[in-house]
């Protein structure tokens, strides 16, 4: 029995040892392995940590002054359960910030423990808060994101919203770099989340984010966004783009868009007016792209610099069509085509150098794909399969009919022509800093692809020369001390009603660089539907010369050719496809009056204005736009006949 009582009591002990060991282990485990755990669950059950905003970096230009800064401001909030009289409180306060009442109280009555009243106030806002003396309500240092020089590139460098994202532009495109890490504030609460303290919050700051560096000149910019807006209101144009690029590296200089907008107040604006049109909207660029097609048919060999082509006195049947020149041509040589701009002309190089090919360049030339510049929304334009064109689609595109682009990509095409024939990808962000000032990214200069030999750029480029020269369309683009290189469009806009062309809206460009020896500027100018003129050379060209002028100043380049005295107005370029003032043409036989104009399009009182200049009785039913004609264009027309037109609104 003894020796049984002493098994049992070992026994006992052995166990009371190993619980023993089990409460040390696992109270080690709890205290000190997983200590951290749990003190941050202790800290949970009595503290909120209420997210705050992140501080954006700024955004410079190329010279280091600023474009999107990142400022404090206060924001106020609310305990409710402090809160003496919340009805009382709420009236106070909406006075105070001009917000409802009845909202606020209805807010402040809820069952959270923290409410925010408004964030980023005004200064005047605060103190007439603080001047308040509430209970339960507080301040907290937040920041907001402020443009100092308001509209000065608002398209290409966007906006926030108020937490703070980018929405918009470069804000949009570098939201990972730009965003910083938020702090947060912490508030002792009870079990049922009502604040147990007054005034001992705590704040945990967050890290600021990165600062970029773009490649823009706020100077240059301001320059572009002035004369362009200028130009918008003189030609009561319906919109605007400018994009100035370096063509040796692909860097964006200036890019502007009218009509634009504040991006302090943002939501004031039409969400269009945030648009960067530079690199959103696609146009069919008209006689400017006349440039990439000889360039094409000159390094094929298709054409030679002197060969002469004749040019049918202006009027030329493809594929059923009537192509026209503004004046008849005989026989032109190829600069001379480019340098008056005859459709028929180039649409006589495009048969030369058919469909694939010229489908190839255009390709090569960066049409139909994005750029690849750093924003977005990018779009790609309109370039049909070869495989869909007909004959008259090979001689339209020859001249900028029937294919769309964007202003960043013609922009970017006629750069290869600038430096000799290299694609450059266009770019706004020359590199990325840190809050320590260390580089996180740098870009530089990216070739995309050679699209023509050095020899064929360089005589594009002297053709493009002779257009702004005397008996060009482009004089007007004449820079003082300069020899300019360009080209100038008019194309025809399509109507949403009939399906094709309008007979009043068009679409006036301008594309050039400067100087034509060593190219360091090239610039596209785009205006939508002027009202007071409609040729490129007369509504674009001009606003080429007054940004180039002061720009090559601003840039230090010095003049490389005798100063020439102001320019002689610049030769009407030649029309496209859509006669503008058609005109009845004689019918066989003399059994009637004549062939039926093309009437497509016209609106009520134009289809007047054409019975008025022809003598033709025509009967119009319905209102807008004429959808459909009897007899159709280019028939006789009988005098047994009716003649008439329906007309349709868009709707």
């Amino acid at each position: 029995m003894e020796r049984w009582f002493r098994l049992r009591l070992r026994l006992v002990g052995v166990l009371f040892l190993a619980a023993f060991v089990v409460v040390v282990g696992r109270a080690y485990y709890l205290q000190v392995r997983n200590g951290d755990v749990w003190q941050k669950r202790a800290e949970q059950q009595f503290q909120r940590a209420v997210p705050l905003a992140p501080q954006r970096g700024t955004i410079f230009d190329r010279n280091g002054e600023e474009m999107a800064v990142s400022l404090e401001n206060d924001s106020i909030y609310a305990d409710p359960g402090r809160l003496k009289d919340i009805a009382e409180t709420a009236r106070q306060l909406a006075q105070a910030l001009d917000l409802k009442a009845a909202d606020l109280q209805k807010k402040l009555s809820g069952p959270r423990g923290f409410v925010w009243v408004k964030r980023r106030v005004t200064p005047a806002e605060s103190e007439r808060v603080k001047a308040l003396g509430l209970a339960g309500v507080g301040f907290i240092k937040e920041h907001k994101r402020y443009y100092p020089n308001a509209e000065i590139g608002a398209q290409l460098i966007g906006f926030t919203g108020l937490d703070p994202q980018g929405l918009e532009g470069v804000e949009l495109a570098y939201d990972q770099y730009l965003l910083g890490d938020g702090g947060y504030l912490l508030m002792e609460q009870d079990a049922l989340g009502r604040g147990m303290t007054a005034g001992n919050n705590v704040v945990r700051e967050g890290d600021l984010g990165h600062s970029l560096y773009l490649t823009i000149d706020r100077n240059l910019q301001f320059l572009v966004e002035k004369e362009l807006a200028a130009q918008v209101r003189a030609m009561r144009a319906r919109a605007g783009t400018v994009v100035l690029l370096d063509p040796a590296t692909g860097r964006v200089l200036a890019m502007a868009s009218q009509p634009d907008y504040n991006p302090n107040a943002f939501w004031k604006y039409k969400p269009e007016q945030w648009r960067n049109r530079a690199i959103c909207d696609s146009f069919e660029p008209g006689s400017t792209f006349k440039i990439f097609l000889i360039a094409a048919a000159l390094e094929q060999g298709v054409v030679k610099k002197n060969q002469t082509i004749y040019c049918e006195n202006g009027k030329f049947r493809v594929g059923g069509r009537t192509i026209n020149d503004h004046k008849p041509y005989k026989n032109l040589t190829v600069p001379e085509i480019l340098k008056v701009s005859s459709n028929i002309g180039t649409a006589k190089i495009a048969k030369s150098l058919e469909r694939e090919r010229f489908h190839h360049y255009i390709e090569r030339f960066g049409f139909g794909a994005p750029t690849g510049i750093d924003l977005p929304g990018e779009a790609v334009g309109l370039v049909r399969n070869p495989s869909q064109w007909f004959e008259i689609d090979l001689a339209a595109i020859s001249f900028g009919q029937g294919i769309s682009v964007t202003p960043m990509q013609l922009a970017a095409a006629t750069a290869a022509i600038a430096n000799g024939g290299t694609l450059m990808r266009p770019y706004l962000v020359e590199k990325i800093v840190d809050s320590h000032g260390q580089v996180v990214r740098q870009q530089t200069p990216t070739a995309v692809r050679r699209v023509v030999s050095r020899e064929t750029a360089d005589l594009v480029r002297e053709m493009m020369a002779a257009v702004t020269e005397t008996g060009g369309t482009g004089t007007l683009a004449a820079v003082p001390g300069f020899r300019v290189a360009g080209k100038t469009g008019t194309a025809q806009k399509v109507d949403p009603v009939t399906g094709g062309y309008s007979v009043d809206k068009r679409v006036s460009s301008f594309v050039g660089f400067v100087p034509v020896e060593d190219p360091k500027l090239v610039m596209v100018v785009m205006l939508d539907e002027p009202q007071e003129q409609t040729y490129g050379g007369l509504v674009a060209a001009p606003i080429f010369s007054r940004i180039a002028t002061p720009a090559l100043i601003h840039l230090g380049i010095s003049p490389t050719a005798p100063r020439q005295e102001s320019p002689l107005p610049p030769v009407i370029e030649a029309r496209n496809l859509v006669p503008l003032a058609p005109l009845i043409e004689p019918a066989p036989g003399g059994e009637g009056p004549g062939r039926m104009p093309d009437l497509t399009g016209m609106s009520y009182r134009q289809v007047l204005q054409v019975m008025e200049r022809t003598g033709l009785n025509i009967r119009l039913e319905g209102s807008g736009r004429v959808v459909e004609q009897v007899p159709r264009y280019g028939e006789p027309i009988r005098y047994d006949s009716e003649v008439r037109v329906r007309l349709a609104s868009s709707s």
